[in-house]
């Protein structure tokens, strides 16, 4: 039997009945979804889900990966047909075939990895599906106008004119909420939205969320930071395996009442390490530049140095140089300057650099991107656990052939220490969920014994158990006097796991920072492109 507190009995008690129709005279619930089933071949992603949201509230749904939040949703938008089940829009039966019949209901739906056209203009992205006519220029006038008065009463000031490709994220982010609000959408579904934002521009995007529900708007946010649900939710959903396990209202639980519901157990939300005792430097770089194939200065004069026995955090708004940072160290893009690991020069020039190169120097790499960068999605575990380590003695039957059976087996090893599920060799990385592929790449690299570990954006998509597993793998190799260099976008992450903090903007080291002397505000500023009041 699954582990629960005993609020989490009592909510998941109250949530496993329908819930009643509120009483005469009462508004109904903006949105009621009445035993939703669907189904993927063998797979149940939702079963049987009742669930309601309540008029100008901000309802979250959390769970963990595969939980069967993102099926839900895009069965209110349109784009799955449920199996089973009834929808209903402020009391009244709909059938939402498709994403326009869910526009046509007033549901409006802000994804995570935004649908904009990057060389047009907002007015353009704003009015695009929703022209008036052959002509766009009345089209235009009015987006203007009502783009103007939006603004205005949601803080959603951004210029009409401007390129999407010249905005920043935080301000894309903006446009899409104004495309539901073009299309007047009462209920706005947002999936996973600051995942991209700065802490300023998450709390700006918090008070356009509560400025919206103040307007009557009803807001769904899909999110997996706890903190963020206790901050901004009324009322929070929790899914568990296709089910809607509980639902509860967020003043009357907690991150760690949540946390055991999504998983079944209790969870650690903090990270619990001990101080660390850095050694002597491992990696030393000294005026790193990177230029881009179109000439753009990617990395502009960085220096650091990370120690044996220590986590050094990098933390910036993705696109800032991180990426191009672990590129340079991992051995696949080129770059002046000077890099040395354990005192010796690494070459950048790409005569002699390559990942082989840099593994057999001592670097292990977890990519930003397992799916792009880390694994070969239709190969299967076995296979990926020998990507950059072919040449190992202990995989080779002779000169020619590969030991497979020798392989499998270090894989079938690797996944039990690190709880990859199900622990089957021959599995494809592709029928894995995005933790246990995470887990598969730490494994090969975290089980070669680097000198040196990078790694990036070591739990993007992971659910919240495998959060606190890998987390305790990265600790471990930082206690056993292994030098880390750790890139995430989340400052809770950067500032729990991180021994010394430095932040990038535009390329450039604003700043190194101490965790216990700082706080995600000033990281946030840093991250921002602002030091010391004045912006860079």
């Amino acid at each position: 039997m699954d582990s629960t507190t005993e609020t989490g009995r009592r909510a998941t008690a109250a949530s496993s009945a329908p819930p009643a129709f509120p009483s005469s005279g009462s508004e109904p619930p903006a949105i009621e979804l009445r035993g939703i089933s669907k189904a993927f071949g063998p797979v149940q992603a939702n079963k049987d889900i009742t669930l309601s949201v309540a008029r100008g509230a901000i309802h979250g749904i959390v769970g963990e990966n595969g939980a069967g939040k993102s099926t839900l949703m895009s069965i209110l938008y349109g784009f799955y047909r449920a199996d089973a089940g009834e929808i209903f829009i402020n009391g009244e039966r709909r059938e939402i075939h498709n994403s326009q019949d869910a526009i046509a209901a007033g549901i409006g739906m802000v994804f995570q990895h935004f649908k904009l056209v990057e060389n047009f203009t907002v007015l353009e992205n704003v009015i695009l599906g929703a022209e008036e006519g052959a002509l766009l220029r009345p089209s235009l006038a009015r987006a203007r106008d009502l783009l103007t008065t939006l603004a205005a009463e949601y803080e959603l000031s951004v210029d009409p004119e401007a390129l999407i490709e010249d905005l920043t994220v935080g301000h894309q982010q903006r446009v899409e909420i104004l495309k539901a609000l073009y299309r007047k959408a009462d209920i706005l579904i947002l999936d996973e939205p600051t995942g991209v934002l700065t802490p300023a521009e998450a709390d700006h995007l918090f008070r356009i969320l509560r400025n919206l529900r103040d307007e009557g708007k009803t807001i769904i946010l899909i999110t997996h930071k706890l903190r963020e649900i206790m901050d901004i939710t009324d009322t929070v959903s929790v899914m568990r395996r296709g089910q809607m396990t509980a639902t509860v209202k967020t003043a009357e639980t907690g991150p760690e009442q949540l946390a055991e519901l999504m998983v079944g157990r209790k969870v650690l939300l903090e990270v619990e390490k001990t101080p660390a005792h850095p050694g002597p430097a491992v990696l030393e770089i000294e005026d790193l530049r990177v230029t881009d194939e179109s000439g753009v200065d990617r990395l502009k004069g960085i220096s650091l140095q990370v120690r044996a026995g220590e986590i050094l955090g990098i933390a910036g708004v993705s696109g800032n140089g991180q990426s191009e940072l672990l590129e340079v160290l991992g051995g696949y893009r080129n770059a002046s300057g000077r890099i040395l690991l354990n005192g010796i020069p690494l070459d950048l020039s790409g005569r002699h650099s390559d990942g082989q190169s840099r593994r057999a120097a001592g670097i292990a790499h977890v990519p930003e991107d397992r799916q792009r960068e880390g694994l070969i999605m239709e190969f299967a575990a076995w296979e990926n656990i020998a990507f950059g380590y072919h040449n190992d003695p202990k995989y080779q039957k002779n000169t020619l052939f590969m030991d497979n059976r020798a392989l499998r087996e270090d894989t079938r090893q690797k996944m039990k220490h690190f709880d990859v599920r199900p622990p089957i060799p021959r599995l494809k990385a592709r029928n894995f969920s995005g933790g246990n592929q995470q887990k598969l790449v730490l494994a090969r690299e975290i089980e070669r014994n680097p000198d040196l570990l990078l790694v990036g954006q070591p739990t993007r998509g992971v659910d919240i158990g495998a959060i606190e597993f890998i987390h305790k793998r990265i600790i471990e190799l930082r206690d056993q006097g292994k030098a880390i260099l750790l890139v995430s976008v989340e400052l809770e992450e950067i500032l729990s796991l991180s021994d010394r903090i430095v932040v990038m903007f535009d390329g450039r080291i604003m700043g190194e920072r101490i965790p216990a002397e700082t706080d995600e505000r000033e990281l946030g500023l840093l991250m921002a492109g602002v030091q010391n009041g004045e912006t860079t």
